[in-house]
């Protein structure tokens, strides 16, 4: 019996094909993000050991304000001397454990707000450290005079899955100052936030930041998923070809 050549009768590829081309630039596009993000990642890390090392700046004044680059001035050290204003806010946060050895409160929890009068009469808002949410009815508002080192914030952003704030009780989600300002009842607060450096042991809360400790608990793997991405979409490609192949071979019968 002799061998015959079927007619055609592969798979179409065009949908495959359209497929392939859409997961491909999908992978690409993650992968270009991560590496996007690794590089503004690093951007930060390095400004803040900058800033950690230096001497500490003085507050923008309040005239200043309102034509503020806040990107230009985010993660300023500085030091503020005034007294703290009555009332606390507090921001909903988590908080990963820290290396062994670390000092620093972790768990679930709130960043605690307050606000601070400046000695030329301005107001800003002090981010007086994180309180594990177990503590956070026990924290009160500090009182009197102080002088403050730490650095300067700008507004956190919100996205699509960020809850809703609650003013009324003084909860938020993001650290926004102008609306934990608005809820604390101070009005012409700075639209920066200043989050300042630990005092004690860090295991007392309020706990303030510690930069050593914070870069070591930021996680930089954006290299090894963008790999990751650029890999499977490499990997779409291999296969998308052997199907294609595998769909243009004549079929045989007889």
């Amino acid at each position: 019996m002799s061998e015959q050549i079927a007619p055609a009768g592969q798979p179409k590829l065009l949908l495959p094909t359209m497929l392939t081309i859409v997961g491909v630039g999908v992978l690409l596009w993650l992968g270009a993000w991560q590496w996007q993000r690794m590089d503004e990642k690093r951007a930060f890390i390095t400004r803040l050991e900058t800033q950690a090392a230096g001497s500490t700046a003085a507050l923008p004044p309040a005239s200043d304000w309102p034509r503020l680059d806040l990107a230009a001035v985010d993660l300023t050290r500085a030091v503020a001397k005034g007294s703290y204003l009555d009332g606390i806010a507090g921001v909903r946060t988590t908080i990963a454990a820290g290396p062994p050895g670390s000092r620093q409160l972790s768990g679930f929890g709130r960043w605690v707000f307050q606000g601070f009068r400046l000695e030329d009469g301005a107001t800003i808002l002090v981010n007086r450290g994180f309180v594990p949410e177990s503590r956070f009815a026990t924290v009160t508002p500090a009182t009197g005079a102080a002088t403050i080192t730490g650095y300067l914030r700008a507004p956190e952003t919100r996205n699509s899955f960020t809850p809703a704030d609650l003013p009324q009780q003084r909860e938020f989600y993001t650290r926004d100052p102008a609306g934990i300002a608005a809820a604390l009842g101070l009005s012409a607060a700075a639209p920066f936030y200043l989050e300042a450096e630990r005092q004690g042991d860090g295991l007392t809360p309020p706990a303030g930041v510690d930069v050593k400790e914070l870069i070591a608990r930021i996680p930089d793997n954006h290299l090894q998923y963008a790999l990751t991405w650029w890999g499977l979409a490499l990997t779409l490609i291999g296969v998308f070809g052997a199907y294609a192949w595998q769909a243009r071979k004549p079929t045989q019968s007889g």
